[in-house]
């Protein structure tokens, strides 16, 4: 009798022990900022930025020069000749126009295109931590209104770890890493 109550307690006690549900939060975004992959994501979106900068600029300058033209000699042509600068104008404009809607979207298209593996990568990280360590929950830290980190435990580490993150680097430093590019680019 006592080897069954002994039996009953102990499965008890595992099936109460399986039964409370452990959780954990991470950081994604973190994650993804700062893994290195995403280093060159941004070089890439960078240099994708600047061509169309330098090509926005290049028509804008041509119009300009255009325009210019014609203002000083628009009295002097025939016209056929002033009539046909006007209509060279207005096509200009419209392809200054037509670039800067096309370019947005395709710099938007490229950035997810850029960053998608990277999320992918963090959040196969994510789950295999969460599976290897029996967390049911793993929640986002940016999204939850509140959670006890007491409760909870943070994979956020384990998985800059995972993603090949230095201990040393933070939001905080990539975000001065940046500026000081976009300074250095001025």
């Amino acid at each position: 009798m006592k080897k069954l109550i002994l039996i009953t307690a102990t499965a008890l006690l595992s099936l109460t022990g399986l039964s409370q549900p452990k959780f954990a939060h991470v950081n994604t975004e973190e994650l993804v900022q700062l893994c290195p992959e995403s280093d060159q994501a941004r070089a890439t979106l960078t240099a994708s930025r600047k061509e169309a900068q330098d090509t926005y600029q290049a028509m804008v300058d041509e119009f300009q020069t255009k325009y210019q033209k014609y203002e000083q000699n628009g009295q002097t042509w025939t016209t056929a000749i002033r009539e046909s600068k006007e209509k060279e104008l207005t096509d200009i404009q419209t392809r200054i126009q037509e670039f800067q809607q096309s370019i947005q979207t395709e710099l938007q298209q490229q950035q997810q295109q850029l960053m998608a593996p990277i999320y992918k990568k963090a959040m196969d990280v994510v789950k295999e931590i969460a599976k290897a360590a029996g967390y049911i929950y793993v929640f986002e830290v940016n999204g939850l209104v509140y959670f006890d980190p007491a409760q909870s435990t943070d994979i956020t580490p384990e998985a800059r770890k995972k993603l090949g993150i230095p201990a040393d680097r933070t939001l905080e430093s990539l975000q001065a890493e940046l500026q000081a590019q976009q300074q250095a680019q001025q």
